[in-house]
């Protein structure tokens, strides 16, 4: 029998708290600053929504752990509509006793995985969808294949962006067949990374901003430089070559990190 999971709040001296899971962190929440976005992809994540027309939206959240995004998205958007698929409902429970939502959110948790979830959500019912979700600290294959990548661009409204939180080794193979992948439904995207994960000299994130429609990508690098973390900004084309995409049958999860829980948070 599998022991339940233990969940674990640690208060920062900055005033927020970091959210673990088993000993793994899992999110980082400032309740009086939601503006404060400490993990450098969360951040880079936050590009995406900002790039967006002004005032509220519509977004999906595969993955929830602490809402941080969902929580930026609250403050800087009041009024936003949000759709969060995160399966760990006892995970939930925990953030919503310890780390209250605002009064006056819109922000609807559902337990679902999210290849299962956004295959219930309306057609052209989101402006934007933020992937972030990692099991054992990898990103699911059901969420990289063609059908639900297809899935991605059905709830998507046409001008609509989405938002992919990956992970991968310094040869980037896997993130070069999941942007093939994505290349056939959204022909424009872009990816941001650390500098030196960027560079291959380590395992890491890579965020991926795309659209059916076209990017601001001097925009997107403009906002990339004022980030605390260097972040570096390439075209999506560069980083994809010849990789062939994914199919439903052959899709894989990211690779294991190389310090399971210590590499990235959430």
């Amino acid at each position: 029998m599998t022991d339940a999971p233990h969940f674990d709040f640690q208060a920062d001296e900055r005033g927020g708290v970091t959210v673990l899971r088993d000993g793994h962190p899992q999110s980082h929440v400032d309740l009086h600053d939601p503006e404060l976005l400490v993990f450098e992809y969360v951040a880079q994540l936050a590009i995406g929504i900002d790039l967006l027309p002004p005032g509220p939206i519509a977004v999906t959240h595969i993955g929830g752990a602490g809402l941080t995004l969902a929580r930026y998205v609250q403050h800087t958007r009041p009024g936003s509509a949000q759709i969060v698929l995160e399966p760990d409902a006892a995970l939930t429970e925990a953030v919503r006793r310890e780390l209250p939502l605002p009064r006056g959110h819109r922000i609807r948790v559902r337990p679902l995985d999210g290849a299962t979830g956004v295959r219930a959500l309306r057609d052209f019912s989101a402006d934007a969808i933020a992937v972030d979700a990692y099991d054992a600290g990898r990103v699911p294959a059901d969420l990289l294949t063609p059908a639900t990548v297809a899935q991605y661009r059905r709830v998507l409204r046409p001008a609509g962006l989405l938002l992919l939180n990956l992970a991968d080794e310094p040869n980037r193979r896997h993130l070069a067949r999941v942007l093939a992948t994505v290349a056939a439904e959204f022909p424009h995207a872009v990816v941001l990374a650390l500098t030196d994960v960027m560079k291959g000299r380590r395992f890491g994130n890579y965020v991926v901003l795309a659209s059916g429609t076209a990017l601001a990508i001097d925009e997107i690098r403009r906002r990339a430089t004022r980030l605390t973390a260097t972040t570096t900004v390439r075209p999506a084309a560069a980083l994809q070559g010849t990789a062939k995409p994914f199919t439903d049958e052959d899709a894989e999860p990211s690779p294991t990190p190389p310090e399971l829980g210590s590499w990235r948070v959430r």
